[in-house]
């Protein structure tokens, strides 16, 4: 008797970045225990430097679309909010087994304030900092 997929959504303010990168790793690291999925309180399209900050570790998000939480409705075993606004803000969502939240630094915000050549850092290291949690940190709060 095989164990039934859990499934869990991943929730971001815009749906543009973390909840992506952290749907990518999902499914890269732990595809074959979790489904994975992500979605916005609002959405603002796929954030190009998280693609290639993604492909940077041959993880291809390009074909990603951004979804608010109305468009992904359907019934997740866990939700994972990604940031602290997605946590303040998040309209009754419920998980069947358990509610959980880690934020990350917003890449965006960092990187606003950076010349051209250095805006993509930030990408790199939150990039890192989701797949450490995905990779180590998330099966043992499931």
């Amino acid at each position: 008797m095989t164990e039934e997929v859990k499934r869990i959504l991943v929730l971001c303010s815009g749906n543009s970045c973390r909840s992506q990168m952290a749907e990518g790793w999902g499914r890269y690291l732990l595809g074959d225990r979790l489904e994975f999925y992500s979605a916005g309180i609002t959405k603002r399209g796929v954030d190009r430097r998280a693609v290639a900050a993604m492909a940077e570790h041959g993880i291809d998000i390009s074909n990603h679309q951004s979804k608010t939480i109305a468009e992904i409705a359907g019934d997740y075993d866990y939700v994972l909010t990604v940031c602290d606004n997605a946590r303040e803000t998040c309209p009754v969502f419920p998980a069947r087994k358990k509610f959980l939240h880690h934020s990350f630094p917003d890449p965006p915000f960092l990187a606003e304030s950076l010349p051209e050549e250095r805006k993509m850092e930030p990408y790199r290291e939150v990039c890192t900092l989701i797949r450490n949690f995905i990779g180590n940190e998330l099966e043992s709060q499931l």
